[in-house]
């Protein structure tokens, strides 16, 4: 039953096809120390994730019990959103019994024994409990308690519920916010890969499920379709686009011994691979559990704040006992209670924090907890990722330059009728060129075609021999182009070279406007760094405002450069990328943050901020939006103190009795809860008007 098993992770097979996904994950969550689980129909297989290393066997051989027809259904209140809407129960529960009192029993006056306080009681009950229990170190909820029963002993169960909805309140909005964000990772980590090619001892191929390659075993992947698994190549050879794990936009020819990374497209030719990395052992996997670690996550901010109020709570028991020897009024005595700091300060992060992930969610930006926004504020260096990040990872023709009486448009024909049924990234930038120059496909002989992997094509165009490729292919066939020192890709017909393709990566649309709204929000600096080429790097590097750009660096050079930069005193660094090589940059930056429609498993994973969309401006959001979430938060705190301090100046002297303390209080409360709900709005995706620079 058990497919594959690491500390903390059990995956297992498991067919069910009675039952939905969601159901059958509730059941499993009931086993004993398992905290959750995921089930995929099309695998038929369940991820558990659990407290112990291993999850003991005898709980293993019970699991096919959870599924006979006698179990009880799994009720709803055990999940998330049941929780949500009971709390919403409670509220109409209390509000029905508030309405009868009103219109039906205007005269009654029983405080704890009215309708509305038994009410009131009841659907408080767990906040009573937690803080009955936590006297001996009085906590929000011990307060909450007395501050609930002050109101109800005073005959106020007005205040008594409002009290009670806002203690409520916070953990709603961050429940919420919560499963939104579980939903949107859980999304965007689905694996996409079903099945594999297996080559059997006997040479024959054979298409089984994903789940059933082990390491080891050898898979072969033909011309267009996606590798599956991380491995060697051991027969065969082709190119493989793997743009979002090298940083490079061309193609690269793999052949035996080259290594190639689950995720990348086999764009020519056909490969063996024996595979080393399969299931949970790829680093895809093993990061899931730390995204959801890091949603937990609190800011520096909203841990202080919850220190000063947990501070607090004592503080306003003993100023109601000084009170109290001091006057032997009952009614300042209660003042103290029902005006406190606690539930202003607690929302004042926490409402703000939800709403703000909520706000960037609905953008199309997934931001993984309090912290990373409260440290996003504060970034002052940004590191970009240049190769599907500040460009498109798309070739274009950027010049043409023609030889030996040939126009552009000739070269141009030329290459497009060679390169037409090719689906290579550089045949689509030449085929892209033809059509908006509207040249028309010359006669050419399909049949002839040879794909010379990892340099170019030989094809004959209206029965004359042209060939379009590297310098290297050039060489083979034995083309003059000494005198020739451009690079790009060249064309040649009947063994005369006739022109010279110059083929760059573009810019990102909206690229230049995102660096220049980073400049007027605090950054200093603006670096990039990428494994591509000196040449392409400083092409970009030129049309940028960039400080400063390295080129040519591998994996563990771009983490160490992002580990040096953050530990220089006052940087706060930023890292954006969205491939497999610049996973280890984006652990070491302050932020990491993966942007793009292509980025790969890996580099979400390792990102405190994911980015879906390929519009660069939503950075620019994300910053905004971290900025604002801090301003509201302070403002928050600073109301809060103020409020409620004067309340409690002018509650000890008597001024007003309990009721207008309790009234000042929750007031205060609910305006910091509208200055945060504040950070909900605003929250659309752009249009295409706005990713323009």
């Amino acid at each position: 039953m058990i497919v594959h098993a690491i500390a903390g992770r059990t995956r297992i097979r498991l067919p069910i096809n009675n039952l939905l996904p969601a159901q059958i994950e509730a059941r499993l969550r009931n086993l004993p120390n398992v905290t959750a689980a995921s089930y995929s129909s099309i695998t038929n297989t369940a991820v558990l994730y659990h407290e112990e290393t291993q999850l003991n066997r005898r709980i293993i051989k019970e699991i096919p019990a959870l599924f006979t027809e006698n179990l009880p259904q799994v009720v709803e209140t055990q999940d998330k959103v049941s929780s949500i809407k009971g709390q919403v129960r409670d509220f109409g529960l209390v509000l029905g019994t508030l309405l009868v009192e009103r219109f039906f029993l205007p005269n009654l006056s029983l405080k704890f024994l009215s309708p509305s306080s038994m009410a009131i009681l009841f659907v408080s009950r767990k906040i009573i409990k937690d803080g009955l229990l936590a006297l001996p170190k009085p906590n929000a909820d011990t307060l909450t308690t007395a501050s609930l029963a002050a109101s109800l002993l005073k005959g106020s169960p007005k205040s008594a519920f409002i009290i009670y909805a806002m203690s409520s309140l916070s953990e709603i909005l961050t429940e919420y916010t919560a499963n939104k964000t579980r939903g949107f990772v859980k999304d965007m980590m689905e694996i996409d890969a079903k099945e594999a090619w297996l080559v059997a001892n006997n040479g024959e191929h054979i298409k089984v499920s994903a789940d059933i390659i082990k390491k080891g075993d050898k898979i072969i992947v033909f011309q267009g379709e996606k590798i599956s698994f991380d491995g060697t190549v051991t027969d065969y050879s082709g190119e493989v686009e793997q743009s979002s794990i090298t940083g490079e936009y061309m193609p690269v020819f793999v052949e035996k011994d080259s290594y190639v990374y689950a995720g990348s497209i086999l764009t020519d030719g056909k490969i063996v691979i024996e595979v080393e990395n399969v299931g949970e052992d790829l680093a895809v996997n093993r990061m899931i559990k730390l995204i959801e670690e890091a949603q937990d996550k609190q800011a520096d901010i909203q841990q202080l704040s919850e220190r000063i109020a947990q501070k607090a709570v004592p503080i306003s028991f003993g100023l109601a006992g000084l009170i109290y020897i001091l006057t032997k009024d009952w009614s300042r005595v209660l003042n103290m209670l029902v005006i406190d700091y606690v539930c202003g300060i607690k929302l004042s992060t926490a409402t703000a924090i939800s709403a703000s992930i909520g706000k960037a969610a609905r953008k199309g930006i997934l931001v993984k907890g309090g912290q990373t926004l409260e440290e996003l504020s504060k970034v002052n260096t940004i590191v970009f990722d240049k190769t599907g990040t500040i460009t498109e990872g798309r070739p274009v023709v950027t010049s043409i330059s023609a030889y030996n009486g040939y126009t552009e448009n000739k070269v141009i024909a030329i290459a497009a009728s060679a390169e037409e049924h090719s689906s290579h990234p550089i045949a689509l930038a030449i085929l892209n060129e033809a059509k908006q120059r509207d040249i028309k496909a010359l006669a050419h002989e399909d049949q002839t075609m040879q794909n010379i992997v990892g340099k170019g094509i030989s094809v004959y165009v209206e029965d004359q021999h042209v060939l379009v490729g590297s310098r290297k292919l050039m060489k083979d066939y034995h083309i003059d182009i000494k005198d020739k020192s451009k690079s790009g890709i060249y064309i040649a017909q009947n063994e005369q070279l006739i022109g010279i393709l110059e083929i760059e990566d573009q810019v990102r649309v909206g690229m230049n406007r995102t660096l220049n709204h980073m400049r007027r929000t605090g950054v200093d600096e603006i670096i990039m760094l990428t494994g591509d080429y000196k040449e392409a790097a400083k092409k970009v590097a030129n049309r940028l405002s960039v400080d400063e750009f390295f080129a040519e660096a591998l994996p563990e050079e771009k983490a160490k450069f992002l580990k040096n930069l953050k530990e220089e005193e006052g940087r706060v660094t930023m890292m954006v990328g969205d491939g497999i090589n610049d996973a280890p940059a984006l652990a070491h930056a302050n932020i990491g943050v993966s942007l793009g429609a292509k980025k790969t498993d890996i580099a979400m994973e390792t990102s405190d901020i994911v980015i879906h969309s390929d519009n660069p401006v939503l950075l620019a959001d994300a910053v905004n939006i971290s900025h604002d979430t801090m301003k509201v938060i302070k403002q928050n705190i600073v109301a809060t103190f103020a409020v409620n301090t004067l309340a409690i100046a002018f509650g000890s002297v008597g001024v007003f009795p309990p009721i207008i303390g309790a009234t000042i209080h929750n007031a205060a409360t609910i305006g910091v809860v509208l200055n945060a709900a504040r950070l909900l709005l605003g929250g659309k995706k752009p249009n295409a008007r706005e990713i323009h620079d």
